[in-house]
């Protein structure tokens, strides 16, 4: 009994872990014409209700559009900022992103992010 009991237990920690990372769905990538060696990735990030990402860095410029919900935004040394639909956010390429959340708990959100790179670095790393 015991056995099973930490079993489900478990299973439901993962399935809440699982829940909570972030849906991101590349809609394009392009390299920039007059710009060697950059290119441009458009993508869709989805909270669930209470969703969230780990602090991480860009290696690029980033611009945020929030679309649907209100997400919590952070770069190490600046300040919290809640955000909604319409509103925008910015990343230069040395910030490091450390809050980054849906600032609401039982209401998805979602926006459209655009990041200028190196033509085929990784849109997002874990920060150091």
């Amino acid at each position: 009994m015991t056995k099973v009991l930490i079993a489900l237990c478990l299973s439901m920690v993962a399935a809440t872990a699982a829940a909570q990372e972030a849906k991101v769905t590349t809609l394009m990538t392009q390299e920039l014409a007059g710009k060697d060696g950059k290119e441009g990735t458009m993508q869709l990030v989805e909270y669930a209700p209470g969703g969230s990402d780990a602090e991480h860095r860009h290696n690029a410029s980033v611009f945020v559009y929030v679309l649907e919900g209100a997400v919590v935004m952070q770069v190490k040394g600046g300040k919290e900022v809640t955000l909604g639909p319409g509103q925008t956010f910015y990343e230069s390429p040395k910030d490091v992103h450390t809050v980054s959340r849906n600032a609401s708990t039982t209401k998805p959100a979602k926006f459209l992010v655009f990041l200028v790179k190196q033509k085929g670095a990784p849109t997002t790393v874990p920060a150091k």
